[in-house]
């Protein structure tokens, strides 16, 4: 299959390179493709003619896109509208990845996918008027949801936490904000295990993708010192302190809760996602081995 994947230099563009050796690939960062440039977007297309379009590209900088409302917008909404048409164009699926930032967080247990959408922010905003394009230009296309994304490469929590661990003696972190931590190698697997099951008229449309179970901030920064320790990395760190939301003040307004319900994914693709402490050993491992 030919499959043309944007951001490939992002943590989940990074895994679906690593992971797609079955597939011709043609892997993009901004430098190779500007999504958010129409023109270019249907050249490539043109020229490459791939059977599948994965867009990995995001602007993910959740407490910049407060002050960059165009930016985010721009790369969020306007970007994949010009994947969506082109794709529509052409009569090829559109795999989306989107984000859990589309809910509120009111809501008591893991939100499912026909749940009222309410960002809070710009980028929540920006993502969730994405999958609008979407929906409205092309036909055939699947939009994945997903949450607190991390792996050995790019910016993430896991790499934040350890940098942090190893300099400082004592940090604290936010334990009051529920979401599900998904490893990029586990989602990168998800994409491809349902293009492997047949893509047809009966699996087009949202679904969510996170490993389970819901953590919070603080028991996610337990569990990656935990995995460190135990792997030898050289930790300073001697007590990790569990605080509100209200004590760690940012520019954006993060869900309570954002944790991600995925059975419907599991029972459409007949896929069973592993739990992301799994996942973690993994990364804390390669972290170690760089």
């Amino acid at each position: 299959m030919k499959l043309l994947i944007t951001g490939a230099k992002g943590q989940l563009g990074s895994e679906l390179v690593r992971l797609g050796s079955n597939h011709e690939l043609l892997a993009v960062d901004h430098d190779g493709l500007d999504i958010c440039n129409a023109d270019a977007v249907n050249l490539l297309m043109n020229d490459f003619c791939p059977d599948v379009v994965v867009n990995a590209a995001a602007y993910t900088a959740v407490d910049r896109a407060e002050s960059d409302r165009d930016a985010a917008f721009a790369v969020n909404r306007d970007g994949p509208a010009n994947l969506a048409k082109a794709c529509e164009r052409v009569g090829i699926p559109l795999i989306h990845v989107s984000t859990d930032y589309v809910f509120d967080g009111s809501k008591i247990g893991s939100y499912v996918e026909d749940d009222p959408v309410c960002p809070l922010g710009v980028y929540g905003a920006s993502k969730l008027a994405g999958e609008q394009a979407i929906q409205e230009h092309c036909s055939h296309h699947i939009i994945l949801r997903t949450s607190w994304v991390f792996s050995a490469h790019g910016h993430n929590f896991v790499k934040t936490m350890l940098r942090l661990g190893s300099n400082k003696s004592e940090l604290s972190v936010v334990a009051d904000q529920h979401g599900c931590p998904t490893a990029a190698a586990e989602l990168a697997r998800g994409i491809y295990a349902l293009m492997d099951s047949g893509l047809d008229d009966s699996v087009w449309g949202i679904y969510h993708f996170c490993q389970p179970d819901p953590a919070t901030w603080y028991s996610f920064a337990e569990s990656i010192f935990d995995a460190a320790a135990r792997q030898g990395h050289d930790l300073k760190l001697n007590r990790l302190n569990a605080i509100v939301t209200s004590d760690y003040p940012t520019l954006a307004k993060r869900p309570a809760n954002s944790a991600l319900d995925c059975s419907k994914f599991e029972s459409v693709f007949e896929v069973m996602i592993k739990p992301w402490r799994e996942s973690l050993v993994e990364v804390v491992n390669e972290l170690k081995a760089q």
